[in-house]
């Protein structure tokens, strides 16, 4: 079940996320309600999926990103059980110029 349906506020805050345009509006609002920490776990797992949309395998997306296998692991359960391909089809081409290229 997923949180919208048990916490009517955060689907209301859904709704305003997606009425929002202003870029710079949004990113404020993020640096108020997540830590540093919690950004940077965001930005990594949108890697993760990015990378996984390459065609990637796991071990090589935890190398290229610094990061644990259990942590890609994760991301790709994540990517496949919510179908992120279709929910961002174009992440890859999005955040080509921020993926680590390969170390070899």
């Amino acid at each position: 079940m997923s949180l919208s349906t048990n916490y009517p506020v955060y689907q209301a805050f859904m709704t305003l996320l997606a009425n929002e345009s202003d870029a710079v509006f949004l990113a404020k609002l993020f640096d108020a309600m997540l830590t540093d920490k919690e950004q940077a776990e965001i930005a990594k797992r949108l890697q993760i999926f990015a990378l996984l949309q390459q065609g990637l395998p796991q071990r090589e997306i935890a190398e290229r990103l610094c990061v644990g296998i259990a942590t890609v692991s994760r991301g790709a359960k994540a990517y496949q059980v919510n179908q992120v391909a279709n929910l961002l089809p174009n992440l890859q081409a999005v955040l080509a110029n921020h993926l680590p290229k390969t170390s070899g």
